[in-house]
């Protein structure tokens, strides 16, 4: 293939730009930012699944006691209608004292067994509500922390596509006028390089494989006119000739 070597050369002011417009994007998408926030994202979600689980747990728990206080209240009530009746007199046969006595040791007891079930349904109740204000205390502190990830994930983001707006400008005037088949070749080769399609021959080295050049193929490539665009012999990129290359 032939091209003008003024053109081969600014086929490395493309490169450049390309490259940079590469690492540019790979930092947009590899900011430390995005690592954290899929993680507190992954968080939340778990924390979201416990809060629920410990608001059924309340909620059940909160039933729980408001039917042992019904049931409390309900037994107090029964006790006080049937003290009231032996106050009051009303009630002389012995037999029925007697059977009213039992009753109301009986309601203490049941008063007794009542109370103690809602006092160890309040502690079970107590403690869900902790694990829930806990859990929600978590929630609420990785929203804080995403929210400011998010921000300075969007504040970085802005300014590299700023960034990355202005190497893209600068490509088109760059490749202006190139010829439409080294381009073509160098697009081809950059898709199948990592993003690197032309290298300098710097100091008889290869800049994009990073290998020197023996002086056999350093010998062809002096020989060559200088329209000639050289390939690298190990990788195939290709290779620009500068004042530099040490031929």
């Amino acid at each position: 293939m032939k091209a003008d070597p003024f053109a081969q050369l600014k086929l490395l002011d493309v490169q450049a730009l390309d490259a940079k417009a590469d690492q540019l994007r790979h930092q947009r998408s590899h900011l430390p930012e995005l690592a954290e926030i899929a993680t507190l994202t992954a968080q939340r979600k778990e924390l979201d699944d416990q809060a629920r689980d410990a608001r059924i747990v309340v909620d059940d728990l909160a039933a729980a006691q408001a039917k042992a206080d019904a049931d409390v209240e309900q037994v107090k009530a029964r006790r006080t209608r049937d003290r009231d009746r032996m106050d009051s007199g009303a009630i002389t046969n012995p037999k029925d004292l007697e059977r009213m006595q039992h009753e109301l040791a009986s309601l203490e007891r049941r008063i007794s067994t009542l109370e103690d079930e809602e006092l160890e349904v309040m502690e079970q109740l107590e403690a869900a509500q902790a694990a829930l204000t806990r859990v929600t205390e978590q929630l609420s502190a990785v929203d804080i922390r995403m929210a400011d990830l998010v921000a300075a994930r969007d504040e970085k983001t802005a300014a590299l596509d700023v960034e990355l707006e202005s190497v893209v400008a600068e490509r088109a005037p760059a490749v202006a006028g190139m010829p439409e088949d080294l381009l073509a070749l160098y697009d081809r080769l950059r898709a199948s390089k990592h993003g690197v399609g032309a290298a300098e021959l710097r100091q008889r080295r290869c800049s994009g494989c990073q290998l020197t050049i023996d002086h056999a193929e350093l010998a062809i490539i002096r020989a060559k006119p200088t329209d000639e665009v050289v390939r690298c012999e190990e990788c195939q990129r290709i290779l620009v000739r500068t004042g530099e290359s040490g031929l």
